[in-house]
């Protein structure tokens, strides 16, 4: 068994600093007992986590996030399954156009996405702010549905549905019977990315908040220009636990790390 060399040895914990550090500085500032958020704190305590259930901004953003993270992950998976299955199982014209076209939310920056959304769903069609965010995001997760979902139809035999239809079953009983059921694991995969990506989300939902509704991020940012506690980190703290939690769970029940 080959061991690293010690600058290798370097190099990995110069890269595990870089990438946790933030994260163990907001960790420990969340247990903060001081006033102003400093690290490393001078005093220690639970104060700041449980002022942020206190929070009424906090609580009702929390509930929209929730409300858009998973109405966007549903709208998302039900365009992005269909898509994904034609892509993989039919020959179709301007294929590839179509598959980069898919690829556009993530390439480009998402402050030109939010914008464009502004301009398209809020100025021309005038929706609910609420719609708004359930459509933008909708549109966000698109790609995220398709890649995840792709990547396990190429997993899965072809023929597997020929074979279905040629033993009496149509071609809608070959797809939800015997299809959806082998690619399940892709598809939980695909709606954990989702969710988190959509929760997440700041340049897009930056555009679509209006008076009165706003995501978890965005109140968290409107919060900071006003008052400089502990209680962001502590809320952080909670939200990376959130999002661990979610993960490991998907990924000891559906093994997710296969299709991301």
């Amino acid at each position: 068994m080959n061991t690293l060399s010690r600058p290798a040895l370097a190099m990995l914990f110069a890269a595990l600093v870089f990438l946790l550090g933030p994260f163990v500085v907001v960790f420990v500032a969340g247990f903060s007992g001081d006033e102003t958020l400093a690290f490393p704190p001078k005093s220690w305590s639970w104060r700041w986590i449980a002022h942020v259930f206190t929070v009424d901004a906090f609580r009702r953003s929390f509930a929209t996030s929730l409300v858009v993270g998973v109405g966007s992950t549903l709208g998302a998976l039900a365009l992005g399954v269909p898509v994904a299955w034609a892509l993989a199982r039919r020959k179709l014209p301007g294929q590839e156009v179509a598959r980069t076209l898919l690829t556009l939310p993530l390439i480009v920056p998402g402050i030109i996405v939010g914008l464009a959304l502004l301009n398209h769903m809020v100025l021309v069609y005038d929706l609910p702010v609420l719609a708004s965010l359930l459509v933008g995001h909708t549109a966000l997760l698109l790609p995220y549905a398709v890649r995840v979902v792709s990547a396990s139809l190429a997993n899965l035999r072809a023929d597997i549905d020929d074979a279905a239809v040629t033993l009496g079953a149509t071609r809608a009983q070959a797809f939800f019977k015997v299809v959806l059921p082998n690619i399940r694991g892709g598809i939980a995969a695909a709606a954990v990315l989702a969710f988190i990506t959509s929760f997440n989300q700041v340049p897009v939902s930056l555009f679509l908040t209006g008076p009165g509704i706003s995501t978890l991020p965005i109140e968290m940012m409107a919060y900071m220009e006003t008052s400089y506690d502990p209680s962001i980190a502590a809320l952080s703290t909670l939200l990376v636990g959130f999002t661990i939690g979610v993960v490991a769970a998907t990924e000891k029940l559906l093994g997710i790390s296969r299709y991301v």
